[in-house]
């Protein structure tokens, strides 16, 4: 029987499985040395640890990271020129800007490419991986894609301010994600003037972002809200607020009447039930369990727990947080294995996890966008759909190559003399399996099953791997484990966090 409560974890519940557990669903798995680690400071401490790691440990990203001057607005004098050109009809002048904006085009798309591969390197060597698993959770909750907004350092602004804000206080994002230039751009805030105001970011914010589609507003809402938001535009990298195209008249929201502007609306909606238990709801899926119609009815009381605690502690999530990842119901075997990884949790947790080479940044993230999720690009405002979307018999096939490639460096698309062979030290994934079997090479083929594997494999998928292993001659270490470890990724279960 399943265990929908919000009391913590007893103590004598926690062990190995349990740390194993939150290590996958608070970041992005570990190795058995790592999750021995979390086990040994106990349910509390390995909460704290992962909800405080980000600032007790020197990480700090420089804003001089990447190049802020890509996409830097003409000047004075370089627009008076383009008018001129117009004016006068000059084929010279237009060709001039129209070579260099090619430029800044291939320059910007190219350090796009080297922002992705930033994230993903900071994905998986991070000393914070709470820390970068909201980071990643915010991206797809706020989904804002560079082939739209086309500006790669904004898109790196952003993913900062997700960081920043990774377990802080909700309300607080919401008003900031107001005066980003990228989430502004990318749902045309900054065309919103008096007279004209663009409803995208109004409905958004309400749809998608803060109270959940069809709860409780109207579409005059949604008109006054993007009234509201007139005058929210940016200038090159910074929020400006044009006073001069903002609508200063009365405004009607949810009931409430003022001259209100973008973050009186902002906090008109915060303010309501529903934006917890919409958000909670969220987080229910993204960390405890992702099924079809989850939370369902019976897990509704427990998300709403949740929820309450966070209106109780003013949108600050990391109680919130401390409550979901203490709880009984997070630890129930119903929610263990209960998730599909995600494209970049499958890349990252199977480096993590088994300590493999990273090999070719550039063709993980061109794996990730094979597999449906590419990053700094969601397919559209909704994020990415997660849970079952994830597999197909397309993307299935690539997660397997994905696997094998990180496992051995040989790629689908190429010869064995092009292949990626760096070495891969199997050493301390040899040291756990024997750890777990005392020297007994019987027990080698249940151990690497229990040690890669977040659910527990049936007995017949145990009998035809104990098979499999009883034809490698000799114990499972070097060659003859990358092979198991190949037939082991292979699994169904494999794909399950």
């Amino acid at each position: 029987m399943s265990n929908y409560s919000t009391t913590p974890l007893g103590k004598a519940n926690w062990n190995t499985q349990s740390a194993r557990h939150l290590l996958n669903r608070a970041g992005f798995g570990g190795t058995t040395a790592q999750i021995e680690a979390l086990r040994a400071m106990g349910l509390d401490g390995a909460v704290d640890y992962l909800l405080n790691s980000g600032t007790t440990q020197n990480d700090a990203i420089s804003t001089s990271e990447f190049d802020s001057t890509i996409r830097k607005p003409l000047t004075v004098e370089e627009r008076s020129m383009v008018q001129q050109a117009r004016q006068s009809n000059s084929e010279t002048v237009r060709e001039q800007f129209q070579k260099l904006k090619n430029q800044q085009d291939g320059l910007d798309r190219a350090q796009m490419q080297e922002i992705q591969k930033w994230w993903l390197r900071r994905l998986i060597q991070t000393g914070r991986p709470l820390e970068e698993k909201l980071t990643l959770f915010w991206h797809g909750h706020f989904a804002t894609g560079y082939r739209t907004i086309e500006d790669s350092y904004h898109m790196f602004q952003q993913n900062q301010l997700f960081r920043a804000y990774a377990t802080g206080n909700f309300a607080d994002l919401v008003l900031r994600i107001l005066r980003n230039p990228a989430m502004l751009k990318y749902l045309d805030n900054d065309e919103s003037r008096r007279g004209r105001p663009n409803e995208n970011l109004a409905r958004e914010l309400m749809e998608l972002f803060v109270l959940g589609e069809g709860h409780g507003y109207t579409e005059n809402d949604i008109k006054e809200g993007a009234r509201a938001l007139t005058g929210f535009t940016f200038e090159d990298d910074t929020f400006r607020f044009a006073a001069n195209n903002h609508d200063g008249e009365s405004k009607t929201i949810l009931g409430q009447t003022g001259n209100w502007d973008g973050d009186d609306f902002a906090r008109i909606i915060l303010s309501r039930r529903e934006t917890s238990e919409f958000l909670c709801g969220k987080l229910y899926r993204f960390f405890v369990n992702d099924g079809p119609g989850m939370p369902d009815a019976k897990c509704n009381a427990y998300s709403n727990a949740l929820a309450a605690e966070l209106r109780k502690q003013q949108y600050e999530l990391k109680p919130v947080l401390r409550m979901l990842f203490c709880s009984q119901h997070f630890y129930d075997t119903a929610n263990r294995g209960a998730t599909i990884k995600s494209p970049t949790q499958l890349i990252v947790q199977t480096i993590r996890e088994l300590g493999t080479p990273p090999r070719e940044l550039s063709s993980l993230n061109a794996a990730g966008d094979l597999m449906g999720q590419s990053l700094f690009m969601p397919p559209n405002v909704k994020g990415w759909d997660g849970g079952q979307s994830w597999i197909n018999t397309s993307t299935y096939f690539v997660r397997q190559n994905l696997a094998v490639y990180l496992i051995t460096g040989l790629r689908p698309d190429a010869f064995d003399w092009d292949a990626d062979l760096a070495k891969w030290d199997t050493t301390a994934l040899e040291a756990a399996i024997l750890s777990a079997t005392g020297g007994d090479s019987s027990k080698e083929a249940d151990a690497l099953l229990d040690l890669v594997l977040a659910v527990s494999a049936t007995e017949a998928r145990r009998n035809q791997f104990r098979a499999y292993v009883s034809g490698l001659t000799g114990s499972l270490t070097g060659p003859r484990l990358v092979a198991a470890l190949c037939l082991v990724t292979a699994m169904p279960e494999f794909q399950l966090c």
